[in-house]
């Protein structure tokens, strides 16, 4: 069973049903007592950084995924803000982030003003290395994206995948259980199906 968590950001409704074309099982859950029997987490997020966390803390969700990701080591998945709040802090406000992957969170800057903020569209993700996630994927995958914030990890070796707009930036990370897309899986047809069967079968 993969748990979506419900803290009040995120396309949770379109990654439930996203779950079920693949026939896999999947609840929404909104209460942090809920998530004591978790057996995967996603962390969905549309929405800024400071409003996420602090949503996540109003509503007693930290301790309980802190416990269920750093010491029971289940899989979770964030996707696209979701992915940012697993990060130390961001540009876009001034809340500490969840600290599980040491990295921070930076706004596009472009110099050149053709390219337009925010990244919004489909682009190829491009595997780093191998990696359960990605299995089946081939160099064609393409994945949705709508941000104007990206992650650069302190510790490279965690990069899945990459992606290219006005310069390349981490599109995909894993330390250990821990996983995080920028893109909208539940968006990406039959590459986010793929890549979310793969996310249950890890």
């Amino acid at each position: 069973m993969i748990s979506i968590i419900n803290y009040g950001l995120g396309n949770i409704g379109s990654i439930k049903n996203m779950f079920k074309k693949i026939g896999v099982q999947a609840e929404i859950i909104d209460s942090p007592a809920s998530l004591i029997n978790a057996q995967k987490i996603i962390l969905p997020g549309v929405g800024t950084f400071d409003d996420g966390m602090k949503l996540l803390k109003n509503n007693n969700w930290i301790e309980i995924l802190n416990k269920k990701v750093l010491f029971d080591k289940i899989p979770v998945l964030g996707i696209c803000l979701g992915m940012q709040l697993m990060t130390k802090l961001s540009e876009e406000g001034k809340e500490e982030g969840l600290g599980w992957v040491d990295g921070a969170v930076h706004k596009f800057k472009f110099e050149n003003k053709d390219i337009k903020i925010p990244h919004m569209g489909w682009n190829d993700v491009i595997p780093s290395k191998d990696s359960a996630l990605f299995l089946n994927l081939n160099e064609e995958a393409r994945f949705y994206h709508v941000h104007s914030y990206f992650v650069a990890l302190h510790q490279t070796e965690g990069i899945l995948a990459e992606t290219n707009y006005g310069g390349k930036f981490t599109s995909a990370f894993n330390f250990e259980n821990i996983y995080g897309v920028q893109f909208h899986p539940e968006k990406s047809h039959k590459y986010g199906k793929q890549l979310l069967l793969n996310f249950s079968k890890i």
